[in-house]
């Protein structure tokens, strides 16, 4: 189903098109948990902590495949707001052009230099072997990440947010099921997880191909569709690249807490990785309505609707803050035992574990306010200040790494993502707001 988000209350549109992205993030973050419980439950403590090391990494090559096809499919979300078809088909072509040569080329320098990356942040000797097993075959499957990322995210920019959800739940119950294959049945070890992930994401790419052919002919492409100009590129590049960068650039700064992690010793990177992995299903309730603020602003923008983005952008942050009030609430008073559930007899990790929940969780208002006006940015095309923003992300991670943590320890590289996000609000709110002041006199961009 297509949803036209120019037309209806923008509290339920907001609400019914985040629910399902909400329940989609959740199924991707389950990914990541399943490879997380079912390592360090099986294999053990070091396993785990492998897995988590390359977290960052991955997140530096993947992050910028779900960065680039997210921003690919702005420029698809407000010619689908403006009505146009043609420049819809047009945008699917250069999308579909800019992807393959993108796949190329991530694929080719990861799987190169992972060694090196995983030597250059200190990866700690009783867990590098492991490491770099998991993390090379999920560099040599980023085509299926980048390929399934492009093909959601276009469904998404019709408005449609349950079909890659559908997806999702098929692809996380079929990880679970290989990974316990892989690892129990045929003890591949952390390869075992890795390569279900991969396999997991193959087949959400199938059904999503499968599901554009026949339910989307907005989507399909004609042969002179393919003729595409300069400028054609430059747009989408416009608006792309930068929010690529933006997540590789804030991938660097977790490397850098990865390394200072690395220094802490194994007890230390399994109680990150372990709460990371909780802290990361419950941001994304957050994570939804930020991206479903994206769709939203680039339709309202390409149908030249801007008092329904301010309205949408308040209603955001509204309902963000609320849920996360709650679950930052359950995690600080219950994550400890969730956290057990990932170790057996570790009482450490779990000790480290809750200090990352009380210096983290409590700033969780701070993360609703940057994902719902960044993506509000980012569907209005204005990439540059969410990229500068993710620049003082970086810095602000760096300081906690080499400032916070030589003092602090465990808890100054807990403070990291409340400090980065703080520091990433002091560009975004300004900007917010000398744009929407200008939303009297300017107009929409027309798309050819």
């Amino acid at each position: 189903m297509i949803q036209d988000m120019t037309v209806g209350s923008p509290t339920k549109l907001i609400i019914r098109f985040a629910i399902p992205l909400f329940f989609g993030n959740l199924c991707q973050q389950l990914y990541s948990v399943a490879d997380t419980l079912i390592v360090g439950r099986t294999i053990g403590i070091n396993a785990l902590a492998a897995v988590g090391s390359t977290g960052s990494i991955s997140f530096l090559i993947i992050g910028f495949a779900q960065g680039l096809a997210a921003g690919l499919a702005i420029v698809t979300a407000q010619r689908f707001g403006a009505q146009n078809e043609k420049g819809v088909r047009q945008s699917v072509c250069t999308s579909a052009i800019l992807s393959v040569i993108v796949t190329v080329v991530c694929t080719m320098f990861s799987t190169l230099f992972a060694k090196q990356i995983l030597v250059a942040m200190n990866t700690p000797p009783a867990i590098f072997d492991d490491a770099y097993q998991f993390i090379i075959i999920i560099f040599t499957g980023f085509g299926a990440a980048m390929l399934f990322n492009l093909l959601s995210n276009l469904i998404l920019a019709l408005g449609n947010s349950r079909v890659p959800l559908l997806f999702l739940l098929a692809a996380s119950a079929l990880n679970v099921a290989l990974e316990l294959l892989f690892i129990l049945g045929l003890h591949m070890g952390v390869a075992g997880a890795a390569l279900a992930t991969v396999l997991a994401q193959l087949c959400s790419c199938a059904g999503c191909l499968v599901y554009i052919a026949k339910r989307f002919p907005v989507l399909h492409p004609k042969a002179s569709d393919w003729k595409l100009t300069r400028d054609e590129f430059t747009a989408h590049l416009h608006s792309g690249l930068p929010m690529a960068f933006q997540n590789s650039i804030i991938a660097i700064g977790i490397i850098i807490i990865q390394f200072s992690l690395n220094g802490l010793g194994e007890n230390a990177v399994a109680a990150y990785a372990a709460a990371q992995k909780l802290d990361l299903v419950c941001t994304q309730p957050m994570i939804a309505f930020g991206m479903t603020m994206a769709t939203f602003s680039a339709q309202n923008f390409g149908a030249g609707h801007y008092d329904r983005i301010r309205v949408g952008v308040h209603r955001g942050i509204l309902l963000s803050v609320s849920v996360s009030m709650v679950l930052a609430l359950m995690v600080i008073l219950f994550g400890r035992y969730a956290v057990g559930l990932f170790v057996l007899d570790a009482p450490k990790v779990v000790e480290l574990a809750q200090i990352y929940f009380y210096t983290n969780q409590t700033f969780y208002f701070l993360l609703c306010l940057l994902l719902i006006i960044r993506y509000t940015l980012q569907g209005l095309g204005k990439s540059f200040v969410p990229t500068a923003a993710g620049i003082m992300e970086l810095i602000m991670r760096a300081v906690a790494a080499f400032v916070f943590a030589r003092h602090l320890g465990f808890a100054g590289v807990s403070l990291c993502n409340a400090l980065a996000w703080l520091g990433s609000l002091t560009m975004l709110v300004p900007a917010y707001l000398m744009i929407s002041r200008t939303w009297k006199t300017v107009r929409a961009p027309e798309h050819s």
